[in-house]
């Protein structure tokens, strides 16, 4: 007897994302495969940007509870639509205030490059406000080196795109240890930062 399975949709920006480009989405999802390692098994994690939550569901198999928080109410009502077993999501803007919550983890996929530079030395203060002691906060993003080759509409929203080293340094004005990674396609390595097309950072 087969078993009964569940057919749902995806959310609606990652449904636009996989008609746009499908190899990108797969792509994507490898990074969040990435996050789901390096926090494997966290009493505590909270994404941030979480849009339609679609590709945080392989964050949240990996960790015991997942909050995802974003600055959008249709992304939470995007997210309850499609997923009948939801995860917390809260409404919440780190560039404007702090959260009163504490995570063992916390991450952003694609989110840095879409804040102003007057704007993200607040922005990381107020996430680090949430993070707990010994805690690790974990940030991707697309390389500078990359954006030759980003699509018009990418470079517009992307504001704040950084090399391997200047967004280490950054960092190291909040965290004591700042671990970098590169990203091509799917493959996480640590070869020649200038050949990445993205760039990962893990914090303590």
């Amino acid at each position: 007897m087969y078993p009964k399975f569940q057919t749902i949709s995806m959310g609606k920006h990652t449904s636009q994302a996989f008609k746009d480009d499908p190899k990108h989405l797969a792509f994507s999802m490898s990074r969040y495969k990435f996050v789901s390692k390096m926090l494997e098994g966290y009493d505590s994690v909270a994404e941030i940007g979480a849009g339609d939550g679609f590709q945080s569901e392989i964050v949240r198999h990996n960790v015991k509870n997942l909050t995802l928080i974003d600055i959008g109410e249709h992304n939470k009502k995007d997210y309850l639509n499609w997923n009948s077993n939801p995860a917390n999501y809260l409404i919440h803007n780190f560039i404007k205030k702090k959260l009163n919550k504490k995570f063992k983890g916390i991450y952003l996929v694609d989110v840095l490059e879409h804040i102003p530079k007057s704007l993200e030395k607040k922005f990381i203060k107020n996430i680090k406000h949430s993070l707990k002691k010994n805690g690790t906060v974990i940030i991707g993003m697309p390389s500078l080196e990359s954006q030759k080759y980003a699509s018009l509409l990418s470079k517009l929203g992307h504001v704040n795109c950084k090399n391997k080293y200047k967004l280490r340094n950054f960092l190291y004005n909040f965290f004591s240890n700042v671990y970098m990674f590169s990203m091509n396609d799917e493959v996480i390595h640590t070869g020649f930062d200038k050949m990445s097309n993205y760039i990962f950072a893990v914090c303590n």
